[in-house]
């Protein structure tokens, strides 16, 4: 059944082609250029090529007749096309009767067949011939009369019955009249069946349209007609014969950088008109998610396809060529600069593919960092990948500034790949950082720190990068050519790459500093209390060697709770707020032995009982429980040691600063 189900499905897209390439070549088909070529030539007397508004009729009628194709079910669009068949069939059997009439006369024997081996072997040949266009006829109508199809094998009979020559001349025509008028009598038999469809289909269609809606008639048009496949289908039909075109009429061997050019040349043929156009953007989705599941199956194997994230498709870089192709009017450019512009706007989709790439080995080589997997394997894809995106952006990069002058635009196109690189270069240090701590002994204490400095100046060097270009589109609009779009592109790159950035980097800082400050401001547990207190650490589940003390009595890791702080500004227990001025006195520790939750009720019992529980409290909370998961109790245990103090680090990594923005 699954076999049956794929025959199908490639049959809905295969037969339905011809209708996109028919309406592809009706869109190039200039007619007035048609008829003046026409009149200059010697068919201008004849009386079919003088009328210049029926070629015009028949051209919307060949527009119709393309739709109709496409949107034909497909159990009709099969009969279709069998019938075309069947009269092909028919149209090949008339021309081998007629060639054999025509080496008939040729020859001038009229003597007995089978009396010169010349003329039985012709006569075989073409018995054969004709006995298989009948069989395949009968076949494929699903019929056992052929005598339906055997009119061309009258002048064979005639022949084998030693009629003359001339009359089977006359034999042969009426044998073509006869299929002809067989023809006709099965178009006029089937003349109201176009009509009973149509009729059929506009019927479904207001049922449809009435009880769902016309988005939903398209969203079942798109899915019954397969469109993504079809236009892909039809564009890599188109290159293949474009390439084929090329090589056969070359004898010599092309060079690397020709074969570049002839590729770019193909593509630019090959989008021509809207409808080639939208295969392109098809064709660019389905190479783009095919890389985007290869990166996921090289990096997480069979694993990658159990949790499939939905947002990388493909469909991002198509629209992104889509929207380019239309903004600087692609098809309506000559080839040349078409090929030229083609390859800028690939650069973009690549640098986009490139980016999505990186969105997806981000937190895998992460996860492979801050875990204890020491599977080789594993991490060598991870790194692998990331050595790839750090190097193969930077490398179209240098490629596009040998090919093209150095401008606005094209610094703005390159400096995406240059964030890319910028980007995976962070990633890849992290990675290392974590690598090494795994060897290491003890836990590193100022970890966050240094991974908040490397963010930091990754992050801050892409601020650069926008302050760059920005700089440069300023210098090139002063003391060059001052355009609005231009400006409007400067104006916007300042807002969200630099303003936006610097903004949100600002805002990192003042939140860690804000966070040290009131680190600083707290007691530092003394041993005694420790002793006394004699607990882990209730965010990392961790002893506690060293400590500071809330003001509401509460111990924790000056680290985990700076961590902490940068989420919300509350107790990790009780969700009071942590202010940031020093207690004139220090707070007693907690009886020995007592666990947080009894700290807390103790707390709770200070309080007025007519209190209640403040908002925020109830908000962070919340907010704890979504971003750490359910809390564990006392006498729990997470996972110790620096594996499971690396990932608690990754679950609660702040904001860092300069957030990257797409360009």
């Amino acid at each position: 059944m699954a076999v049956k189900d794929r025959v199908e499905a490639v049959l809905n897209v295969g037969l339905r082609v011809p209708s996109i390439m028919l309406l592809d070549v009706l869109y190039r088909w200039d007619v007035s250029s048609f008829f003046q070529k026409i009149q200059r030539s010697s068919l201008s007397n004849n009386p079919l090529f003088q009328y210049k508004y029926l070629a015009l009729y028949l051209h919307y009628v060949g527009y119709i007749l393309s739709l109709v194709l496409l949107t034909l079910p497909r159990q009709h669009l099969v009969k279709l096309y069998l019938y075309v068949l069947t009269a092909l069939l028919l149209f090949a059997g008339h021309q081998v009767s007629r060639d054999y009439v025509r080496s008939e006369l040729d020859s001038g024997y009229e003597g007995p067949v089978y009396l010169e081996p010349l003329s039985i072997n012709r006569f075989t040949t073409a018995l054969i011939g004709q006995l298989v266009v009948c069989t395949l006829c009968s076949c494929v109508m699903q019929t056992k009369r052929m005598w339906l199809f055997s009119a061309h094998l009258l002048p064979l009979v005639a022949r084998l019955c030693l009629v003359p020559l001339e009359t089977i001349v006359f034999i042969n025509k009426f044998s073509m009249i006869f299929t002809g008028l067989e023809v006709i009598y099965f178009l006029a038999s089937n003349l109201l069946v176009p009509y009973n469809l149509a009729k059929t289909a506009y019927r479904e269609l207001a049922q449809v349209v009435e009880v769902y809606g016309l988005l939903a008639l398209g969203m079942s048009l798109w899915n019954q007609l397969v469109l993504p496949v079809l236009f892909m289908c039809f564009w890599l039909l188109l290159f293949a014969l474009q390439i084929y075109s090329y090589f056969s009429t070359r004898d010599q061997p092309t060079s690397r950088e020709r074969l570049l050019f002839l590729f770019l040349t193909s593509i630019a043929e090959c989008c021509s008109t809207p409808y080639s156009l939208l295969g392109l953007v098809f064709t660019v989705s389905f190479v783009a998610l095919g890389v985007l599941t290869l990166c996921k199956f090289y990096l997480q194997g069979y694993r990658a396809f159990m949790n499939d994230n939905t947002m990388h498709r493909g469909m991002t870089e198509g629209i992104t060529l889509l929207i380019l192709a239309v903004q600087t009017g692609l098809i309506e450019l000559q080839v040349i600069h078409r090929a030229f512009l083609l390859s800028i706007i690939l650069f973009i989709v690549v640098a986009s593919i490139l980016q999505s790439m990186l969105e997806i080995a981000d937190p895998i080589v992460l996860a492979l960092g801050a875990s204890r997997d020491k599977s080789l394997w594993k991490h060598f894809r991870a790194v692998s990948l990331c050595l790839f995106l750090l190097i193969f952006p930077a490398y179209m990069a240098y490629m596009i500034c040998q090919f093209f002058h150095m401008d606005f635009w094209l610094l703005i196109i390159i400096s995406s790949s240059i964030l890319t690189s910028l980007q995976v270069l962070g990633t890849l240090l992290i990675y290392i950082l974590f690598m090494v701590e795994e060897f290491q002994k003890a836990p590193v204490e100022n970890m966050d720190e240094v991974i908040y400095c490397v963010n930091g100046t990754y992050r801050f060097l892409e601020f650069l990068v926008a302050v760059c270009v920005v700089c440069y589109g300023v210098s090139e609009t002063v003391f060059g050519e001052w355009s609005v779009m231009g400006s409007t592109i400067i104006l916007v790159h300042s807002y969200y790459n630099v303003w936006l950035r610097a903004q949100l980097g600002w805002q990192s800082f003042l939140l860690r500093r804000d966070a040290v400050n009131k680190i600083k401001s707290l007691p530092t547990a003394s041993n005694t209390q420790l002793e006394q207190y004699n607990d882990i650490c209730a965010i990392c589940y961790q002893d506690m060697n060293s400590a500071v003390i809330t003001p509401c009595s509460h111990f924790f890791h000056a680290g985990c709770l700076k961590k902490w702080l940068y989420v919300q500004e509350t107790c990790p227990l009780c969700h009071s707020q942590l202010k940031s001025q020093s207690p004139t006195t220090i707070p007693e520790a907690p009886a020995a032995n007592q666990s947080p939750a009894g700290q807390e009720e103790a707390t709770a019992d200070k309080k007025p009982k007519d209190d209640p529980l403040p908002e925020d409290a109830t908000e962070g909370a919340a907010e704890q429980e979504g971003v750490n998961g359910p809390a564990m109790s006392a006498g729990e245990t997470s996972s110790s040691g620096v594996g499971g103090r690396r990932e608690l680090m990754l679950q609660q990594r702040p904001q860092f600063v300069f957030e990257p923005s797409a360009l």
